[in-house]
């Protein structure tokens, strides 16, 4: 379907996370956000009446009044609503990860394709302006990547594990540079004040030789998120925090360092929102699909059972004390 006028969407969510995307909407000249919806009344209340916009009683209200949606709430009911809103035939952004669940993840996959419902995934750091700007510069094939994500310990996210609520990015950002499944995977990771995994080390092997590592922590006393990239005669150092590019190219047997400009005129929630309004009014794809999310999450997942099959073991060689 192309929509000449702009698209009509609206917010389900409005936290923290949830508001930002209703500020941005409001900004933004492709959307006309006509609503939100929250469970916290008082919260979408508030939010309505700063920008304007209706605060919808329940979801099936706000569905039946946009052509797209946009899910901010947390992971855990992210699939009932986006199913929900697929199932209404609404255009859906849903905030990474797609769902807290393979089984579900992929039944958002199928419900899309069924339906012909365009899902995007928000795995922003697609659209961060260093990585965008440092992507002309990863042509041919990657050899080594190396990430760091670190964060200061905040409860919110913590309705699932640093895996799904950090690293997850950095499996987004992988898969999309090296274009193909893991083949071997080894990891470490433990809770330390939650009682999920709250730090986590991954080392990923892929069929054309290709490594990642990938490290992330939600307990550290600083932000930080490095992302490195190797390539044929040429190394990539990507702040993706700091919006930087430190790179190191190899010109007649001699190393030379330069640091590419970094377009960040513009912020990735509103250049994701743009990409996902323009796939909705028929004027490019989606950018990330949710068959990128189901496979980001199928990654996380075996990641996952990696760290606790290594930790089962762990702690039975402490009970038979070897």
């Amino acid at each position: 379907m192309f929509f000449s006028e702009p698209v009509r969407v609206g917010v389900v969510g409005v936290g923290y996370l949830g508001s930002l995307h209703v500020k941005r909407l409001s900004e933004i000249p492709l959307a006309h956000l006509v609503g939100v919806y929250d469970i916290d009344r008082e919260r979408s209340k508030t939010i309505s009446e700063e920008y304007g916009v209706v605060a919808f009683k329940d979801l099936q209200s706000l569905l039946r009044e946009v052509e797209a949606v946009v899910i901010a709430a947390p992971t855990t009911v992210h699939y009932e609503i986006a199913r929900e809103s697929i199932l209404m035939g609404r255009h859906t952004f849903v905030e990474k990860p797609l769902t807290d669940s393979l089984t579900t993840a992929r039944e958002i996959v199928e419900l899309a394709k069924k339906h012909n419902v365009k899902v995007q995934v928000g795995h922003i750091e697609r659209f961060n302006p260093a990585f965008l700007s440092a992507r002309k510069y990863m042509d041919g094939r990657v050899y080594f990547i190396e990430s760091i994500r670190m964060s200061v310990y905040n409860p919110r996210g913590t309705d699932v594990d640093v895996i799904l609520d950090l690293m997850i990015h950095d499996i987004d950002l992988t898969l999309a540079l090296i274009k193909e499944d893991p083949s071997s995977i080894s990891a470490v990771g433990i809770p330390v004040v939650t009682g999920d995994i709250d730090i986590a080390n991954v080392r990923l092997e892929f069929p054309s030789g290709a490594v990642a590592n990938l490290t992330a922590s939600r307990i550290s006393l600083e932000k930080m998120r490095k992302f490195r990239v190797f390539v044929m005669n040429r190394y990539l150092s990507i702040d993706l925090y700091r919006r930087r590019i430190d790179m190191v190219q190899k010109v007649n047997d001699e190393l030379i360092p330069y640091f590419p400009p970094v377009d960040a005129s513009r912020d990735a929630i509103t250049l994701e929102l743009e990409a996902f309004l323009r796939a909705v009014r028929g004027e490019g794809e989606v950018v990330v699909s949710a068959e990128d999310g189901y496979r980001n999450m199928e990654v996380a997942e075996r990641i996952k059972r990696e760290i606790y099959r290594r930790i089962r073991r762990v702690r039975e060689n402490e009970d038979t004390g070897s």
